[in-house]
């Protein structure tokens, strides 16, 4: 199927690692033009030969601070600069996670800076090279949280919650200009900072967190919470619906907040 991406213009925040490099290697591979933004430059400068090595016709690899609006404006008006207009922004980035008991007034606003209002100053930042092209996509990840509370994800789940709200009410206001508006909502994820994140939490219940079958099992049985399929999801598994909603194939689509977590039943 051709997603009508070739030669495409698109921004992933967050493109650097994990589902934000699946992503922006799969919009490499469909012939798109990639701006990578995220803080680490060794990390940027490894996703930028992955993502040519993917298709990618060009990359932009940017050192943005998602925390910081100074920085997100000046990484966009690089994108500008270099592109004057825009017809993909992917926005990835999220806060961390920790249980209410352990969060004071400048954790809170760091979740919301990062959850929240980088994706706020990012469609703020992107939206006249949008308009100036032919056609614009926006699509936002969010976390299967919304739906599925869990204690140590408390202002994680706020700040993806205003994400999704804010999402589908943008998709209201720019429907009638043709640029679409989704939100993307991952279930648990094996990324390699997952995996070595929780390497030793799973090792010690004798799981292996490089298994999505094992790493299921640990979260069924650490949060009672299952899924159909019985394993976890990978990168490319986010990327492929992430991309087709970002890509002109998908002509009709927008304001949706897309489950993919193997299949839950949320209450």
């Amino acid at each position: 199927m051709d997603l009508g991406l070739g030669g495409a213009r698109a921004v992933v925040t967050g493109g650097s690692k994990g589902m934000g490099l699946a992503i922006a290697e799969t919009l490499g591979a469909e012939g798109a033009r990639v701006a990578v933004m995220a803080r680490g430059v060794e990390a940027l400068e490894s996703a930028a030969h992955r993502i040519r090595a993917a298709g990618a016709p060009e990359v932009l690899a940017l050192s943005v601070d998602m925390a910081s609006a100074d920085s997100i404006a000046a990484g966009y008006a690089a994108v500008g600069e270099a592109w004057g207009s825009l017809n993909v922004l992917i926005h990835t980035v999220g806060p961390g996670a920790g249980p209410f008991e352990e969060l004071d007034d400048a954790d809170w606003h760091a979740a919301f800076d990062l959850g929240t209002m980088s994706a706020v100053r990012s469609v703020r930042a992107a939206l006249p090279m949008l308009r100036a092209a032919d056609w614009g996509r926006i699509v936002t990840l969010s976390a299967h949280s919304i739906q599925r509370q869990s204690p140590r994800l408390v202002a994680y789940t706020a700040s993806k919650a205003a994400l999704s709200s804010f999402t589908k009410n943008l998709s209201k206001s720019l429907g009638p200009e043709g640029i679409l508006v989704n939100c993307v909502c991952p279930g648990t994820i094996v990324t390699a900072s997952f995996t070595e994140i929780l390497k030793e939490v799973l090792a010690a219940d004798g799981f292996d967190s490089a298994d999505p079958h094992d790493v299921m099992a640990w979260v069924e049985r650490t949060y009672g919470h299952p899924c159909d399929i019985g394993r976890a999801g990978l990168p490319e598994e986010i990327a492929s619906a992430t991309v087709y909603l970002a890509s002109r194939r998908n002509g009709y689509v927008t304001g949706a907040t897309v489950n993919v977590d193997g299949g839950s039943d949320f209450i």
